[in-house]
């Protein structure tokens, strides 16, 4: 697993290719559209940005995957999104939007999940390494 730092360091370097190259580089990640979500943190109050990838893409609606490559514990900003579902998303370096993130349920995630192994089989490898199931979480414009 990853640790803390490295995550952090990958997604600092992400924002800065993006910042250096003026948004033409790091809009994708292994083949996914890039974003940036700012979730409010749970404990902090305070924004909290990340850089994730978005398998799937459905108009203005986004699915992500709280995968944090297997680990056994959930990202941290899956916990602020599940306390404070409003947050907003630069999707492909593009203008901050103000969206609502819902968490599928086993029933939605099923036909989803299924989807996105197919195509991205890293996520089922990540599945493989931890015994909680890894959550996809909808993001949605808010109204």
């Amino acid at each position: 697993m990853p640790s803390d730092f490295t995550l952090k360091a990958v997604n600092a370097a992400h924002r800065a290719l993006l910042r250096v190259s003026f948004g033409r580089l790091g809009t994708e990640y292994f083949g996914m559209p890039a974003l940036e979500l700012t979730t409010v943190g749970r404990k902090t109050g305070r924004p909290r940005s990340v850089m994730l990838t978005a398998p799937i893409v459905d108009g203005d609606e986004y699915i992500i995957v709280a995968s944090r490559a297997g680990d056994p514990a959930h990202p941290a900003w899956y916990g602020n999104l599940r306390d404070n579902p409003a947050v907003e998303v630069s999707f492909r370096n593009g203008p901050r939007r103000a969206m609502t993130a819902h968490i599928l349920t086993a029933e939605q995630r099923a036909p989803l999940w299924s989807r996105i192994v197919a195509e991205y089989p890293t996520y089922g490898d990540y599945q493989k390494r931890t015994t909680r199931e890894i959550p996809l979480v909808r993001l949605t414009p808010t109204a």
